[in-house]
């Protein structure tokens, strides 16, 4: 299977198979006669396996590390349970963190009237202009 077709085959972009074949993900391709870049099933299923990592939101490295893993028969369910539990604290953190942003910028929101005059709480809140809506006029 050339890269393009490895590309579609796994939701990759031939510039990231490139990438991880630079970074050691994956084993270099074997080279067709005409110096094209052919793939093995092994290569496919590595490089479904880090796609579907990273889109757990696992580093390359990380990913890496889990593929070399799944790959270890000498392997402990418990030193990927240890991975997965960081990974799920990370995603916890973004979580709030953008819960938190989300609430900022609605409350922003909230408070600009959206008419046509220039007052506008959301580009206050941006530029770390604090208002005070409880004082008189």
């Amino acid at each position: 299977m050339n890269i393009s077709q490895a590309a579609a085959a796994t939701g990759l972009t031939s510039k990231t198979i490139r990438y991880y074949e630079q970074q050691a993900v994956i084993p270099p391709a074997a080279r067709s006669a005409n110096g094209y870049r052919v793939y093995s099933k092994q290569q496919l299923d590595a490089l479904r396996f880090i796609k579907r990592a990273r889109d757990m939101g696992f580093s390359l490295d990380e990913s890496r590390e889990l593929l070399q893993l799944s790959q270890d028969p000498s392997r402990t369910s418990a030193s990927v349970k240890q991975k997965a539990e960081q990974q799920i604290q990370r995603i916890d953190q973004q979580i709030e963190s953008l819960q938190q942003m989300r609430a900022m910028l609605e409350t922003a929101a909230r408070e600009c009237r959206g008419d046509d005059g220039a007052e506008c709480p959301i580009l206050d809140q941006l530029n770390g202009v604090i208002v005070d809506n409880d004082s008189p006029e």
